[in-house]
Protein backbone atom coordinates (compact mmCIF):
# COMPACT_ATOMS: atom_id res chain seq x y z
CA UNK A 1 0.00 0.00 0.00
CA UNK A 2 2.63 2.47 0.79
CA UNK A 3 4.68 2.12 -2.44
CA UNK A 4 0.83 2.43 -4.43
CA UNK A 5 0.62 5.85 -2.34
CA UNK A 6 4.11 7.07 -3.54
CA UNK A 7 3.65 6.21 -6.41
CA UNK A 8 0.63 8.48 -6.67
CA UNK A 9 2.61 11.04 -4.76
CA UNK A 10 5.50 10.94 -7.61
CA UNK A 11 3.22 11.00 -10.51
CA UNK A 12 0.80 13.67 -9.19
CA UNK A 13 4.52 15.86 -8.56
CA UNK A 14 5.04 14.86 -12.34
CA UNK A 15 1.45 15.81 -13.72
CA UNK A 16 2.26 19.46 -11.80
CA UNK A 17 5.35 19.65 -13.32
CA UNK A 18 4.13 19.13 -17.13
CA UNK A 19 1.10 20.99 -16.74
CA UNK A 20 3.43 24.22 -16.96
CA UNK A 21 4.99 24.11 -20.00
CA UNK A 22 1.69 22.53 -21.84
CA UNK A 23 -0.18 25.83 -20.27
CA UNK A 24 2.20 28.07 -21.85
CA UNK A 25 1.61 26.08 -25.78
CA UNK A 26 -2.28 27.01 -25.14
CA UNK A 27 -1.89 30.45 -24.14
CA UNK A 28 0.88 30.84 -27.04
CA UNK A 29 -1.21 28.65 -29.45
CA UNK A 30 -4.73 30.90 -28.60
CA UNK A 31 -2.77 34.34 -28.05
CA UNK A 32 -3.84 33.87 -24.61
CA UNK A 33 -1.53 36.23 -21.69
CA UNK A 34 2.34 34.35 -21.66
CA UNK A 35 3.39 33.95 -18.21
CA UNK A 36 6.96 34.32 -19.07
CA UNK A 37 6.81 37.06 -21.51
CA UNK A 38 4.43 39.69 -21.37
CA UNK A 39 4.30 42.82 -24.17
CA UNK A 40 1.05 44.28 -22.70
CA UNK A 41 2.85 46.47 -20.57
CA UNK A 42 5.13 47.84 -23.74
CA UNK A 43 1.99 49.25 -25.51
CA UNK A 44 -0.12 50.56 -22.41
CA UNK A 45 -0.69 54.22 -22.57
CA UNK A 46 -2.53 56.40 -20.24
CA UNK A 47 -5.96 58.38 -22.15
CA UNK A 48 -6.22 60.50 -19.69
CA UNK A 49 -3.35 62.54 -19.96
CA UNK A 50 -4.17 66.23 -21.27
CA UNK A 51 -0.55 66.75 -24.19
CA UNK A 52 -2.35 69.86 -25.12
CA UNK A 53 -1.73 71.50 -21.86
CA UNK A 54 1.01 72.42 -19.48
CA UNK A 55 1.04 73.05 -16.06
CA UNK A 56 5.26 74.23 -14.28
CA UNK A 57 4.70 72.84 -10.50
CA UNK A 58 7.69 75.12 -8.72
CA UNK A 59 8.92 73.62 -5.32
CA UNK A 60 9.46 75.16 -2.36
CA UNK A 61 10.72 74.28 0.82
CA UNK A 62 10.83 75.57 4.41
CA UNK A 63 12.09 74.53 7.96
CA UNK A 64 10.16 76.62 10.96
CA UNK A 65 13.07 76.49 14.44
CA UNK A 66 14.53 73.02 12.81
CA UNK A 67 17.98 72.67 12.36
CA UNK A 68 17.54 71.36 8.91
CA UNK A 69 18.29 71.84 5.91
CA UNK A 70 15.86 70.74 3.46
CA UNK A 71 15.52 71.58 -0.34
CA UNK A 72 13.81 70.18 -3.42
CA UNK A 73 16.50 68.32 -5.90
CA UNK A 74 14.20 70.41 -8.96
CA UNK A 75 13.28 73.90 -8.62
CA UNK A 76 10.69 73.34 -10.94
CA UNK A 77 8.40 70.59 -13.44
CA UNK A 78 6.20 70.96 -16.28
CA UNK A 79 3.62 68.41 -16.12
CA UNK A 80 0.35 67.62 -18.21
CA UNK A 81 -2.76 67.33 -16.09
CA UNK A 82 -3.13 63.32 -15.45
CA UNK A 83 0.62 63.19 -15.97
CA UNK A 84 2.27 60.98 -12.94
CA UNK A 85 5.57 63.04 -11.98
CA UNK A 86 7.95 61.95 -9.19
CA UNK A 87 10.36 64.90 -7.62
CA UNK A 88 12.68 64.23 -4.82
CA UNK A 89 13.25 66.51 -1.83
CA UNK A 90 16.76 65.99 0.22
CA UNK A 91 16.71 66.75 3.85
CA UNK A 92 19.68 66.80 6.26
CA UNK A 93 19.43 66.89 9.85
CA UNK A 94 22.51 69.16 10.93
CA UNK A 95 22.38 68.38 14.61
CA UNK A 96 24.21 65.60 17.06
CA UNK A 97 20.93 64.39 17.91
CA UNK A 98 17.85 62.61 16.43
CA UNK A 99 15.24 64.51 15.62
CA UNK A 100 11.78 64.07 14.36
CA UNK A 101 9.67 66.19 12.65
CA UNK A 102 6.56 66.56 10.14
CA UNK A 103 5.90 68.14 7.00
CA UNK A 104 2.90 70.28 6.00
CA UNK A 105 2.51 71.02 2.31
CA UNK A 106 0.70 74.25 1.30
CA UNK A 107 -0.40 75.03 -2.72
CA UNK A 108 -0.60 78.31 -4.17
CA UNK A 109 -3.27 79.13 -5.72
CA UNK A 110 -5.50 77.66 -2.80
CA UNK A 111 -7.32 76.10 -5.67
CA UNK A 112 -4.72 73.69 -6.82
CA UNK A 113 -5.24 72.08 -3.50
CA UNK A 114 -8.46 70.50 -4.96
CA UNK A 115 -7.38 69.19 -7.80
CA UNK A 116 -2.99 67.86 -6.70
CA UNK A 117 -3.49 64.18 -5.75
CA UNK A 118 -0.33 62.73 -3.89
CA UNK A 119 0.11 59.36 -4.28
CA UNK A 120 3.16 59.17 -1.93
CA UNK A 121 4.81 61.88 -0.13
CA UNK A 122 7.06 62.18 3.30
CA UNK A 123 4.58 64.45 4.17
CA UNK A 124 2.11 61.77 5.09
CA UNK A 125 4.36 59.99 7.95
CA UNK A 126 6.56 61.95 10.76
CA UNK A 127 10.43 61.74 10.00
CA UNK A 128 12.76 61.15 12.48
CA UNK A 129 16.47 61.96 10.84
CA UNK A 130 19.44 60.31 12.97
CA UNK A 131 22.19 62.94 13.89
CA UNK A 132 24.05 64.39 10.74
CA UNK A 133 21.72 62.00 8.51
CA UNK A 134 21.14 63.07 5.13
CA UNK A 135 18.30 61.58 3.09
CA UNK A 136 16.14 61.86 -0.25
CA UNK A 137 12.31 61.67 0.10
CA UNK A 138 10.03 61.38 -2.91
CA UNK A 139 7.14 62.93 -3.61
CA UNK A 140 4.34 61.24 -6.32
CA UNK A 141 1.62 63.09 -7.72
CA UNK A 142 -0.95 63.99 -10.43
CA UNK A 143 -2.58 66.90 -11.62
CA UNK A 144 -6.39 65.93 -12.37
CA UNK A 145 -7.60 66.96 -15.55
CA UNK A 146 -10.77 69.00 -14.15
CA UNK A 147 -8.20 71.84 -12.89
CA UNK A 148 -8.61 75.20 -14.24
CA UNK A 149 -7.74 75.97 -17.68
CA UNK A 150 -5.84 79.58 -16.74
CA UNK A 151 -4.12 77.66 -14.29
CA UNK A 152 -0.51 77.45 -15.74
CA UNK A 153 1.22 77.52 -12.24
CA UNK A 154 1.26 75.78 -9.18
CA UNK A 155 3.81 76.30 -6.69
CA UNK A 156 4.06 73.26 -3.68
CA UNK A 157 5.40 74.27 -0.56
CA UNK A 158 6.34 71.94 2.25
CA UNK A 159 7.62 73.38 5.79
CA UNK A 160 8.76 71.06 8.37
CA UNK A 161 8.15 71.24 11.76
CA UNK A 162 9.62 70.11 14.52
CA UNK A 163 7.07 67.37 16.71
CA UNK A 164 7.72 68.10 19.86
CA UNK A 165 8.61 65.12 22.50
CA UNK A 166 9.80 62.99 19.87
CA UNK A 167 12.99 62.28 18.70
Amino acid sequence: MLVRLAIAAVGMFGFGFALVPFYEKICEVTGLRNLLVSNASDNAENTQVDTTRNIVVEMDANTHSLAWRFKPLQSNVTVHPGQLVRVDYEIENTLDRAVTGQAIPSYGPKVAERHFRKLECFCFTQQTLGPKEKRIMPVVFVIDGTAPVDMNEITLSYTFFEVAGKG
